[in-house]
């Protein structure tokens, strides 16, 4: 018969062990990316500068004068993205052409189909229905996110109801240049220190936003 003391001392032991082993995979979890990046030589210098906006960056909606822009890295599986959504969508009411708004790619890698749903976004923005694939990401994601298993039938589904070519989605989708446009919009986000979805950019600098009313402030003291 096991002592009390054993017992307890065992479950110590136990404790320790599962405590170190939270750590670490924390740990790997938040420095993947980053080591990633290293790993992929078609990556731009890290001494270049990085924008909150790329050339390619997809734009909701570009404002004629370009003075202020509003960048959100996003993840499709994220709650808090999808939760946002909604503001953002108001917000592009209230502000109409005085204001470009951005959309990036940051798929966070514990959410196991983010990346995926990234990519069916983009197959879709290839053949111009970027915006209408990203709202259809966020209407539906109670039914497909926070799940185990490849959602890959799912978004190809969503690609038929749009309209989509099913051929050229396919190959889009599959494409190793679809992965790397995300990954790229991913890389970007580190590098500029993202470290969460949604994060806002306005004109380059990080915004703290809890609200529909921080957004606005941020805009409007850009605006001047």
């Amino acid at each position: 018969m096991t002592s009390p003391v054993r017992s307890r001392r065992k479950l110590r032991i136990l404790t320790t062990i599962a405590a170190v082993f939270v750590v670490v995979v924390t740990a790997v979890l938040v420095t993947a990316a980053r080591d990633d990046e290293g790993a992929r030589p078609d990556r731009e210098s890290s001494a270049a500068p990085v924008s909150a906006v790329r050339p390619d960056s997809h734009r909701l909606s570009t404002a004629p004068d370009g003075r202020v822009t509003l960048v959100e890295f996003l993840d499709f599986e994220c709650e808090a993205c999808r939760a946002a959504y909604p503001l953002v969508e108001r917000l592009r009411e209230e502000y109409g052409d005085r204001v470009s708004f951005v959309v990036r790619y940051f798929p966070i890698p514990s959410h196991f189909n983010a990346e995926r749903a990234a990519r069916s976004v983009e197959a879709a923005a290839q053949q111009g229905r970027f915006e209408q694939m990203y709202q259809r990401m966020y209407e539906t994601q109670a039914g497909w996110g926070e799940q185990r298993v490849p959602a890959d039938e799912v978004f190809r589904g969503f690609a038929a109801d749009l309209g989509l070519d099913p051929a050229a989605y396919d190959a889009a989708y599959n494409d190793p240049a679809t992965l790397d446009r995300v990954r790229s919009d991913f890389d970007d986000g580190i590098a500029l220190g993202v470290q969460g979805t949604p994060t806002f950019f306005v004109n380059d600098e990080m915004v703290t936003a809890n609200s529909y009313e921080d957004l606005a402030e941020a805009l409007d003291a850009a605006l001047g």
